[in-house]
């Protein structure tokens, strides 16, 4: 008897189901392996295995745009062991990442087992996070793979490749070689070149503002001056300041007026991709491409003692969508924890318009894990990345807040001055609010005030400033503007920026993207010669153009022939008509090389301006340009820009004749110098202010503006 069982136990073993998962990537199949047990094997793709080739076109322009696919290289390896281990499954579970990367990832792979195991189950699954009750009920419910999302991934992919490799060969034979041009990248960049000319063409009006120190009993609080004999205080030089200053000295400030006002704060709704982005940014100093980064990590799964869970749902998404399960689990968690701060109901939230709403907004996917609580198993910028996104989740399902305002308005003779302060008089959804939290949010206190009451002046507070211009974008306002004129999707605001960055078509500096001189002529060239391809409003008809796709509404091969024509056309008559600008970036210079004797000229690279022998390829002879003049008496050295460890690490600028001039500095010297000492100008940048020149003479203090004159460099 006991045998019969034992054999029949091994009977059991031998016809037991074996299933082959498929996902993205390693830390998602270790976290998925976990859950599913040891009649699942789980592998990772690794992302894409198959696409277009690298070396050529790779898109049959005369046969309906058919790609050509071929075998990544490297991962030939990879897509054999898959088949290896499809080969002895029963069935194949695709489960790489629900949008149109991953369903085309999934296409590829059910292409190739399908040629060599046409027999072979295979099944699509889909999930929005990676915790073993989502895994689970995700197989338990197979689909079908996505074609029309597969399609549109297509589409795009096509659409790139044709712009890419269209327009980059322009660029070759009319500008210089090894430079590449993309399709939302190049809109990206026209974006940060006209802000770039609006920056410089800005000039600052010096204008001051006026606070006065008031005091009643032993509270003092200050006051701005709002107006000046019935009129806005417009100060717009010191002058002006002491003439009112003068004016109302010796009048005894009074209490004109008090009102109190009470506003109701909403909570934010949970993050999108954009507004995750644009806040790690703000608040945590994070890049777009690093925000994204850990969000992956925390996204795949986190060892959390003994188990290993995902903690926030996908991250790619435009939505603010909520499962109904997860509203129930946040208005629990509130119940017990802050019972006054729960509404009545959940609150809903709307999409943009515009938003496909494929995924749920960016969530906590266990409420219970507080970031406290899970504190010890992160890094510190997981636990960062992860607080904000839960903190802004709970707080999106709680009570508003209400704040309560008293402004004050105090005369001195003709002259107004207004103080206000506000403090939060019910807390609402503020109580959960700890890494999103903000110095506007902190109470400010007025002593009690009453109209009429005579106050003491304890000081006036003159101070000058001068007017900023538009700021360069940040990879928060980039990905801002973008998702407004709806260019790129969540999954790729990220890459836009990062794709600019390498190609040194932009840099990042005091965190703000600024387009290098190689940017600018790229840009020029493409604004002049292909305005609608780098149009804003063309782009973001594509992007909708591919969504209509993924919904059945378009065919993706008619849409790309309507715009491949005329695109063609245009690329063929500039490769004879459009004048080339080859070598017109070199400039001969004064400079002679000090190995051969023969002139330098100035030349563009790919990470700026540099001078080079003439000699060339005979000699080989580099060397940074000079910036300016060194400042330093008796040195006729020049400031170039300098990097430590052999090219890495910050950017610096020092002089010519080091060692025996030590002279550095760290601020970018700008093309003008000073008309009151004879430094150099520099670029400086200030958080709130953002970027101004100053004199680098550190006992000069002087700050252009408008009316003052500016010694140009030679």
């Amino acid at each position: 008897m006991v045998a019969e069982k034992k054999m029949q136990s091994k009977k059991e073993k031998a016809v037991k189901k074996q299933s082959l998962v498929i996902v993205e990537s390693p830390a998602k199949a270790k976290t998925i392996e976990r859950y599913l047990g040891s009649s699942y094997t789980v592998l990772a793709s690794m992302g894409h295995l198959i696409d277009l080739p690298k070396s050529r076109l790779g898109v049959n322009v005369e046969n309906g745009f058919a790609p050509e696919y071929l075998t990544i290289r490297g991962k030939a390896k990879l897509l054999k062991d898959i088949l290896t281990s499809a080969k002895k499954s029963d069935e194949v579970l695709l489960a790489s990442d629900n949008d149109r990367e991953g369903e085309a990832i999934a296409w590829h792979i059910q292409r190739a087992i399908k040629q060599k195991y046409p027999e072979l189950k295979i099944r699509r699954i889909v999930f929005n996070e990676i915790t073993a009750t989502a895994i689970r009920n995700a197989v338990k419910a197979p689909t079908e793979l996505d074609e029309d999302k597969v399609n549109a991934q297509k589409a795009r992919r096509v659409l790139d490749r044709l712009v890419g490799y269209n327009l980059s060969p322009i660029l070759w034979k009319k500008v210089k070689n090894g430079l590449s041009a993309g399709r939302v990248q190049s809109v990206a960049l026209r974006i940060i070149c006209e802000r770039e000319d609006e920056v410089e063409s800005f000039i600052p009006e010096e204008y001051w503002t006026l606070e006065a120190d008031f005091k009643k009993g032993k509270s003092v609080f200050s006051a701005e001056l709002v107006s000046y004999k019935g009129n806005k205080a417009e100060l717009k030089n010191e002058a002006s300041v002491n003439t009112i200053i003068g004016d109302i000295k010796d009048r005894v400030p009074v209490v004109s007026e008090v009102k109190e006002s009470e506003r109701y704060v909403r909570p934010k709704p949970p993050f999108t991709t954009s507004k995750l982005q644009q806040t790690a940014a703000n608040r945590l100093g994070f890049t777009s491409k690093k925000t994204m980064q850990i969000a992956q990590q925390l996204y795949e799964g986190i060892n959390i003692g003994t188990n290993r869970l995902g903690l926030i749902t996908y991250m790619r998404t435009d939505s603010v969508r909520v499962s109904a399960s997860a509203l129930d689990d946040v208005r629990e968690w509130i119940k017990e924890y802050y019972p006054a701060e729960l509404p009545k109901e959940a609150i809903i939230y709307a999409s943009e318009k515009k938003a496909q709403d494929a995924h749920e907004a960016i969530r906590p996917t266990q409420i219970s894990y507080t970031p406290e609580s899970v504190k010890e198993y992160l890094s510190k910028d997981q636990y960062k990345l992860y607080g904000i996104i839960w903190e802004r989740f709970v707080s999106s399902q709680m009570e508003n807040a209400k704040q309560r305002t008293i402004t004050a308005e105090i005369e001195a003779g003709e002259a107004l001055f207004r103080a206000s302060a506000s403090r939060l008089v019910e807390k609402g959804f503020y109580k959960v609010i700890k890494l999103l939290s903000s110095k506007e949010e902190k109470d400010r206190v007025l002593p009690s005030l009453a109209t009429g009451e005579e106050l003491k002046l304890e000081a006036y507070r003159p101070e000058q400033h001068f007017t900023q211009g538009p700021k360069r974008f940040t990879d928060a306002s980039i990905i801002k503007i973008l998702e407004e004129k709806g260019i790129g999707r969540p999954s790729t605001y990220a890459p836009i920026i990062s794709v600019l960055l390498e190609r040194y078509y932009v840099t990042r500096e005091n965190k703000q993207l600024v387009p290098t001189t190689l940017g600018r002529k790229i840009n020029d060239i493409l604004v002049t010669a292909f305005p609608a391809v780098v149009d804003s409003g063309f782009t973001a008809g594509m992007e909708l153009m591919l969504d209509e796709v993924e919904e059945s509404r378009k065919d993706w091969v008619n849409s790309i022939e309507g715009f491949y024509e005329p695109f063609k056309k245009k690329v063929d008559e500039l490769m004879v008509s459009l004048e080339s600008f080859k070598g017109s970036l070199d400039e001969p210079t004064d400079e002679v090389c000090e190995k051969c004797g023969r002139p330098m000229v100035k030349k563009l690279g790919r990470f700026g301006f540099f001078l080079a022998c003439s000699g060339f390829p005979d000699c080989m002879n580099t060397k940074s340009i000079a910036l300016a003049k060194c400042p330093r008496p008796g040195c006729n050295g020049q400031i170039v820009a300098r990097r430590k460890a052999k090219g890495r690490g910050r950017e610096f600028f020092g002089c010519t004749n080091y060692p025996e001039c030590n002279f550095v500095t760290y601020y970018k010297p700008t093309n003008s110098y000073c008309p009151k000492c004879g430094w150099f100008l520099v670029e400086r940048y200030h958080k709130k202010k953002g970027s101004y020149k100053a004199c680098i003479n550190p006992d000069c203090g002087y700050l252009h503006s408008q009316d003052e004159e500016h010694v140009d460099s030679d």
